[in-house]
């Protein structure tokens, strides 16, 4: 995406670098640049997707006190939570935020990206969908503010703030093995985002690491958009047949929802049956029966984190050209009786 410049255009439609600019901030009138040319410009720059160039911080408009915030989705308990908890670092510093839910979908995010940078956003926080290589790019090369939460490209050097999703999963694994479960399934998402790649690995490393264990392993892969018609089956194949897991890891808090329905549709009993750990939770995750083991994400800490990372570079541009700041933030384990004893 190659980035277009005012001397672009200028260039191009043979005109000086000052009548782009005055043109392209509603000044064309007041400063007796023709219709014509006014119209030529205004024409060019909607053709070639002209953004106007608040990367360069050089705008008369000056800073819009303002920060973009792009999250999978904002129904989602834990984006939410994020949400809120950027919302309120970022007034006590001063700034408003604008929020938009990309769904997941890469095109959206791209988009979305476009739009805060219309609106002149003086940052990027960004839960990516790990789809979006370019823009990132773009965004880097253009030294935009930008810090990517719980998700970034490992391909790419920027600032992020992330979790300790492989220690966490393991340190969940590795406490179901310590109860003498002998036979572990994890239940995950079909995903290329690192996230999810590193729990899977913990798992994965979890299980190879224990002596007492068969050693093997049996993951069940959903569907992100069709996981709730998924779920049965997976749980089945996991517990009625063959496998007969004594436990069951969720590599996320609502996939751990949807298999607990599952489990009591079935008349599977928890933690009898078979014992429940869950990365991340829901709100009711500790008042159900029997309250889920559940692997903590640091919420306040990520919310906070990403808008004060921002915020130093958004105040001093020279932040920009230092080292970048790559934040890995510790989960915590909390044990409840959804993993017997």
């Amino acid at each position: 995406m190659k980035k277009l410049f005012l001397k672009d255009i200028a260039k191009n439609l043979n005109v000086s670098k000052t009548a782009v600019s005055l043109v392209l901030n509603d000044k064309g009138d007041e400063n007796k640049i023709s219709q014509d040319t006014q119209q030529r410009i205004i024409a060019y720059a909607k053709k070639h997707n002209y953004v106007p160039n608040q990367l360069a911080r050089g705008l008369s408009r000056g800073k819009t006190e303002t920060i973009g915030l792009i999250i999978p989705n904002i129904s989602d308990t834990f984006y939410s939570a994020i949400a809120g908890c950027v919302e309120t670092r970022a007034m006590e510093l001063g700034y408003t935020v604008i929020f938009s839910s990309s769904n997941e979908s890469s095109e959206k995010e791209s988009k979305l990206i476009k739009s805060m940078l219309n609106r002149q956003v003086d940052g990027l926080i960004i839960a990516s969908t790990q789809e979006n290589q370019d823009e990132i790019k773009f965004l880097q090369k253009s030294k935009f503010p930008l810090v990517l939460i719980d998700r970034h490209y490992p391909e790419i050097s920027t600032n992020y703030v992330v979790v300790d999703n492989f220690g966490g999963i393991y340190k969940a694994t590795n406490h179901l093995l310590s109860l003498g479960r002998k036979k572990i399934g994890f239940v995950t998402i079909k995903s290329e985002l690192e996230a999810m790649k590193q729990r899977l690995l913990g798992y994965q490393n979890a299980i190879g690491d224990s002596r007492g264990a068969q050693n093997e392993l049996l993951v069940e892969f959903l569907q992100h958009t069709n996981f709730k018609n998924q779920m049965e089956g997976a749980i089945k194949k996991l517990i009625l047949t063959e496998n007969h897991t004594d436990a069951l890891v969720f590599s996320t808090h609502y996939l751990a929802h949807e298999g607990l329905r599952v489990l009591k549709s079935l008349n599977v009993k928890v933690p009898n049956d078979v014992a429940i750990a869950s990365f991340a939770e829901m709100a009711a995750f500790d008042l159900v029966d029997p309250p889920i083991t559940s692997v903590l994400q640091p919420v306040k800490e990520i919310g906070k984190t990403a808008v004060d990372i921002l915020v130093d570079e958004m105040k001093d541009e020279k932040m920009i050209e230092q080292p970048h700041k790559k934040k890995v933030l510790e989960t915590s384990f909390v044990i409840r009786k959804s993993c017997g004893s």
